[in-house]
């Protein structure tokens, strides 16, 4: 159901009225960990049912150099499913919040970005969230509009309708409280501009990380104040990575990117642990959860290949993902030869009746750095020639090179030798 329901809604860009309430809830609850407050969600929707009125969602992104990953892109299809519905995006580009740095789930300082880095920083970010959001049906503004234009005794009066007691219940603030370690004065203005976006847009719902619950709280607290209806807070789970237990992050170096080659997409989407398959069915793509067991049910490579081309059809083609997963059967699964092999040159000079020793050859060909690395390669079974990978026998095994011949560092570290005058 939710695969047809995603369809018939999406081509209905301009509805007069929207789909039904128990329409919406199905497709707005898959991958939702916390609705904070659950029982005003209903309502909400019924209200804009009646008076055809598009729910205002939020979304922040604080410009900090990041490039898109499969964890951003969580929040990103929530935003899309509800444009899919008829409601309206609104994408805030953090471009003073940035300034600040998110402290959320960190025990210590963020580095502070100049407003330089900032802006150079923002220049990618539509093009890489328009890969998920439909940008031209959303709005998209600054936070600097508004806070650039606050004078002192604004932010005073701002920062007066929250206490140090409520800023401390921040779980990262209270952490680093208890461990007597630093928190800085702009560190707690972090929270207190995030909740004052959604006054200045007249948020009805904010999607996010579980992380960022105080802030969504607060932020009803500064809309109440102002005579505004108070926004919901819709939390997402945080995506494990490719190692299965930390969140996903370009830093931990386990993650998939959505600007990546289809190949390169489909190779980690194999490397995933079968545990958090479910979690990626749920969270990264539209198959219908009775299909998703029938998947599970099965042998993990099938459904591991399965979710890779529903991923990778999302942000490049379903022909490419085809592609890129009989290309990983080939090489990979089957053991064939891979199609793009680099070359590597060796001067005719440098051989011996037309032959080097298999250390040497393997240094000289760029498949290790020195002859011990070679050596050890040879002799743990790793170095291979020709393409059928037949195993070379002994680091001085005198190896004939010719144009073309294929050579071998392990299971997919390849070169095609080059001879060069």
């Amino acid at each position: 159901m939710y695969r047809e329901l995603s369809k018939k809604f999406s081509q209905k860009q301009n509805m007069p009225q929207f789909p039904p309430v128990a329409d919406q809830l199905a497709l707005i609850r898959r991958g939702v960990e916390k609705i904070v407050p659950e029982n005003e969600l209903v309502p909400r929707l019924e209200q804009s049912y009646k008076t055809g009125t598009p729910l205002r969602i939020k979304y922040g992104i604080d410009p900090t150099g990041i490039d898109v990953h499969l964890g951003h892109t969580v929040p990103l299809r929530k935003i899309r499913q509800f444009q899919e519905l008829g409601h309206q995006a609104v994408i805030i580009i953090g471009n003073y919040t940035a300034l600040v740095g998110d402290p959320s789930g960190r025990d210590q300082t963020r580095a502070r970005l100049t407003q330089a880095q900032v802006e150079e920083n923002a220049k990618d970010y539509l093009k890489q969230v328009g890969k998920v959001v439909d940008l031209s049906r959303a709005e998209v503004v600054r936070n600097g509009d508004w806070f650039s234009s606050m004078s002192f005794l604004d932010i005073l009066e701002l920062c007066s309708k929250v206490t140090v007691a409520q800023l401390l219940t921040r779980e990262d603030f209270a952490k680093r409280y208890a461990a007597e370690q630093a928190i800085f004065l702009h560190e707690c203005l972090y929270p207190i501009m995030q909740a004052w976006d959604s006054v200045k847009i007249r948020a009805d719902i904010e999607l996010g990380g579980t992380e960022q619950l105080y802030s969504f709280m607060l932020a009803r607290d500064l809309q109440r104040e102002q005579g505004q209806p108070q926004q919901i807070g819709m939390m997402s789970p945080i995506l494990v990575g490719l190692d299965g237990v930390r969140r996903m992050g370009k830093s931990l170096g386990n993650y998939i990117g959505i600007n990546e080659t289809p190949y390169d997409m489909m190779k980690k989407f194999m490397q995933i642990p079968d545990a958090v398959m479910r979690m990626y069915f749920e969270l990264l793509t539209n198959r219908p959860l009775e299909e998703v067991n029938h998947l599970l049910a099965g042998h993990p490579k099938d459904a591991k290949i399965a979710l890779a081309k529903d991923v990778i059809g999302e942000y490049h083609s379903a022909t490419e993902a085809t592609e890129a997963a009989d290309r990983w059967q080939r090489e990979i699964s089957e053991k064939q030869t891979p199609e793009d092999i680099a070359s590597a040159s060796i001067a005719r000079s440098e051989l011996v009746n037309g032959a080097l020793p298999a250390a040497r050859l393997m240094v000289a060909a760029g498949l290790c750095a020195t002859t011990s690395e070679a050596r050890r390669t040879i002799a743990q079974g790793g170095a291979c020639l020709g393409p059928n990978k037949d195993r070379i026998a002994a680091h001085d095994t005198q190896v004939t090179v010719e144009t073309g011949l294929l050579l071998w560092a392990g299971k997919k570290r390849v070169v095609r030798i080059e001879l060069a005058d």
